[in-house]
């Protein structure tokens, strides 16, 4: 009797855990982005994989608030805002977009998808002891989107001489550190550097068509968002162009090599899992990136008349016919 008594309550006990799991309250945490969703689409989706797979489901019990600035950065403390009005437990914050939750608090846990050089910008005190509520997952160092994409455009364009730079001089990182990286890079391959500024999406037809008046042999964007735009201008401006993110060149350009963002999206995942379990920001290290990508667009490179040198086609993860 005892025993079958214990076989109705294990029973029962079973058949009512996944109604006690639906009869939980949603969590709520907030995604803000500089960039569009259209730009964001594969690390999202990477994001929510990633969720999934430690048991958060989008509308079973957890909520996610998104929102974009399209690219216009200066709309990012009224969203933040907006996020931090509806009570949110975490900010996922991509780019830029940390250092304007932070300013807005020192409190909610902010988790970083993707940020370059967060010491240096005071997100962090180290990466092994972030000490505020920032962590999460770094971008790519300065030296990586600069000299090594100057280095590949150099590879590609053995003739390489005169390289339009596209960067905003407003970025925290993309004056003090992206450009003067940049410059060294270029001291060190013999080129010279053209400065294109930008502080809007409606600088970018103005500063390609400065690239193409000062006769400009490449372009490296160091700019992170607006990406379709910026590759859809280097094809029309006839430019061989290297960016930092994947999509650079799903877009139309040339050639990206940078972190795998969808990798570092799927990163960010654990971490929000580990602070709605209780984990504190602070104590959280902050992650360096791992998976990097090669992604070169045979096709654009056709339309430039230019012959990818099989060095560097043997070392692409993804060719775009």
């Amino acid at each position: 009797m005892r025993v079958m008594g214990l076989a109705v309550v294990l029973a029962v006990g079973l058949a009512l855990a996944p109604l006690a799991a639906e009869g939980q309250p949603e969590r709520r945490i907030g995604f803000l982005g500089p960039r569009s969703p259209s730009d964001t689409v594969r690390p999202l989706d990477a994001f929510r994989t990633g969720l999934r797979d430690l048991g958060w489901v989008e509308g079973k019990n957890i909520t996610i608030e998104y929102r974009f600035a399209e690219g216009k950065v200066e709309r990012l403390p009224d969203l933040a805002a907006e996020l931090l009005g509806l009570k949110v437990e975490i900010v996922v914050a991509e780019g830029g977009a940390v250092g304007v939750v932070q300013r807005m608090s020192k409190t909610i846990p902010i988790v970083m998808a993707e940020v370059t050089a967060p010491v240096e910008l005071g997100f962090v005190q180290s990466l092994a002891r972030p000490g505020g509520n920032i962590t999460g997952s770094a971008f790519n160092p300065p030296e990586l989107r600069t000299e090594k994409n100057l280095q590949l455009l150099k590879e590609i364009v053995p003739k390489l001489s005169l390289v339009a730079v596209l960067w905003d001089p407003r970025s925290r990182i993309g004056a003090p550190t992206s450009w003067k990286s940049i410059q060294l890079a270029a001291r060190q391959l013999g080129v010279q550097l053209h400065s294109l500024e930008v502080g809007s999406p409606n600088d970018l037809d103005k500063a390609f068509k400065e690239a193409t008046r000062a006769r400009a042999d490449g372009l490296v964007s160091l700019v992170g968002g607006n990406i379709r735009q910026i590759a859809d201008l280097a094809a029309k401006s006839r430019l061989p162009a290297i960016g930092s993110h994947r999509n650079f060149a799903e877009s139309g350009g040339l050639v990206s090599y940078g972190a795998d963002v969808a990798d570092l999206f799927r990163r960010a995942a654990r971490f929000v899992d580990k602070i709605l379990k209780g984990a504190k920001p602070a104590e959280l290290p902050v992650e360096q990136p791992t998976k990097f990508e090669l992604v070169i667009n045979l096709k654009t490179a056709k339309t430039l008349g230019l012959t990818i040198p099989p060095s560097v086609l043997g070392r692409a993860d993804q060719v775009i016919d």
